[in-house]
C-alpha cells in the first residue's frame, strides 16, 4: 500500500499532540517515475518526471515553512544500505523542524498553499511516510 497524504484516523491522533512543542517532521518520499498532475494544471503537459514535481514543491514549500519560523533540519542525498535490505525505497529524505506544531498545523491549512503548492506533491510522490518526533538534545 502507497501513502501519499495522512489517513482521517493519523491526522486526528497527529491533532491531539500537544500543538505548543517544537518538533521535527521525518519525510521519506518515493517518487512517481512520471509526475500525475490533475487535467488542466498548468503542469500536468510538461512531462515532468515525479523528482522533477518534487522539486517543484521543495522550492514553493520551504518559504512557506520558514514564514512559520520553521527550516530544513536535515536533507542528505543516498548512497547506500549499510544495516537492513539492499533495496532501499526512498529517493529523498529529510527532516523538518517547526517551533510548535501548531505551525505545521498552520502550513497544511493555508490557503495559498493548498491553491499553489500542495498539488506539486501529490503529483511527484507515489510513497510517503511523515513522522513527528520531539527534537532532544545531542547525547555525549
Amino acid at each position: 500500500m502507497d501513502y501519499v497524504n495522512p489517513s482521517r484516523e493519523n491526522f486526528e491522533r497527529f491533532k491531539a499532540l500537544p500543538r505548543s512543542e517544537p518538533m521535527h517532521l521525518l519525510n521519506m518520499i518515493r517518487y512517481r517515475e512520471q509526475a500525475l498532475y490533475p487535467e488542466g494544471h498548468p503542469c500536468a503537459e510538461l512531462g515532468w518526471s515525479g523528482e522533477r514535481a518534487f522539486e517543484e514543491y521543495f522550492k514553493r514549500v520551504v518559504p512557506f515553512i520558514e514564514r512559520l519560523g520553521g527550516g530544513i533540519v536535515w536533507q542528505g542525498g543516498y548512497q547506500g544500505v549499510i544495516t537492513g535490505p539492499s533495496d532501499f525505497e526512498w529517493d529523498m529524505v529529510f527532516v523538518m523542524g517547526f517551533p510548535a506544531a501548531a505551525a505545521f498545523l498552520a502550513l497544511v491549512t493555508d490557503l495559498e498553499y493548498k491553491a499553489e503548492v500542495v498539488d506539486h506533491r501529490t503529483a511527484a510522490v507515489q510513497d510517503s511516510r511523515l513522522v513527528r518526533y520531539a527534537p532532544l538534545p545531542p547525547q555525549g
